[in-house]
């Protein structure tokens, strides 16, 4: 816990978890009763009365959550949207290597994801729509692995890798496949 101010508020960060982004809870003395949470990029900053405690604060900050994530709009939810977010994560993370198309697709139903590196054509599930912004982002960059090296050799899981939370993401979606009562080859936990 990093204190701002000693009279004003306190700062805690809680790490991202499989069902959330990282948290950044500010406790404020001056707030009394009521409490507001809003995204700042990838973050979401809750602000809460400084006295609440324990149990009582893991609820709130909670509830606070979960509400502001059920408002937030689908950041990828058209083909355009995707090709984007591909570009982006290309420049960043695999030397701007580029599809030549990325789209979401409904006939996806034995895999999350497939590469044709052939045709350089990049297909998601649309059932990853509703999975976090970052389960999408390690699938993307997973795919786009593929570009540079189609099988999974360990010179593909050293790209796929530089993604940070790409094992993670093996593990949520190894989940959410069960969850779904679906049989999905996962090649994103596979290394």
């Amino acid at each position: 816990m990093a204190k701002v101010s000693p009279s004003m508020s306190t700062v805690t960060i809680e790490a991202p978890r499989f069902d959330r982004p990282e948290v950044e809870i500010r406790a404020s003395a001056r707030r009394k009763k009521t409490g507001t949470a809003h995204w700042s990029g990838t973050r979401i900053i809750v602000q809460i009365p400084a006295r609440l405690r324990g149990r009582d604060r893991s609820i709130f900050v909670d509830d606070l959550v979960v509400r502001l994530m059920a408002q937030r709009p689908q950041l990828m939810s058209g083909d355009h949207d995707l090709e984007e977010r591909a570009a982006e994560l290309a420049d960043r993370y695999l030397d701007g290597v580029r599809p030549s198309s990325v789209r979401w697709s409904d006939s996806q139903r034995q895999r999350w994801a497939s590469c044709s590196p052939d045709s350089k054509e990049i297909r998601l599930s649309s059932r990853l729509q509703q999975c976090p912004s970052w389960v999408i982002d390690a699938v993307l960059v997973h795919e786009l692995a593929h570009l540079i090296e189609a099988d999974h050799s360990p010179a593909f899981y050293a790209l796929a890798d530089r993604f940070p939370r790409q094992r993670e993401s093996g593990l949520f979606l190894d989940g959410y496949a069960l969850g779904l009562g679906l049989r999905i080859e996962n090649d994103l936990s596979a290394n």
